[in-house]
């Protein structure tokens, strides 16, 4: 599992890199023909990180229950997150794979919840959860880099 902690670490950086030189406004910006925005995507990426590890092996969850409300499958972007918010997700976006690798190495996820994906893929385990998660966050990746060339078009 050790090389799909090294993944999932670099796409986080990956996706902090894309966005480190745009404005907050531009971070904001929903493009014509796209459905979200680049805050919206890094966000949803760490809480459905949660949600796949920790809620399904029933564990706590180590973000706070208001970005989960503004970031989970299903949520509709704000056109106006703030600062605060963009730092919060900020800070996460690495502290949270650190803790997920720590705690699976410490034995943490003892169980799990079958969940049949959006994707057509069932998980079964923790490390099918982690696995899929990387595929995820890829897809995420993407989303981030396109609406980025987006955002800049319209500046």
């Amino acid at each position: 599992m050790k090389e799909a902690f090294e993944i999932l670490k670099t796409t986080r950086r990956n996706q902090l890199a894309a966005i480190k030189d745009l404005t907050l406004e531009q971070l904001n910006v929903i493009p014509q023909g796209f459905n979200n925005n680049l805050i919206w995507n890094l966000g949803h990426v760490i809480v459905t990180q949660q949600l796949l590890c920790y809620k399904l092996s029933g564990n706590p969850l180590n973000v706070e229950g208001d970005l989960l409300d503004k970031f989970a499958k299903g949520t509709l972007p704000s056109p106006n997150f703030e600062h605060s918010d963009l730092e919060r997700l900020k800070k996460h976006s690495q502290s949270l794979v650190d803790k997920l690798e720590q705690d699976y190495n410490a034995g943490l996820f003892k169980k799990f919840d079958k969940y049949p994906t959006s994707y057509g893929y069932e998980l079964n385990s923790i490390e099918d959860a982690i696995n899929f998660n990387n595929v995820h966050e890829g897809v995420h990746l993407g989303y981030i880099m396109s609406l980025k060339r987006a955002v800049l078009s319209l500046t």
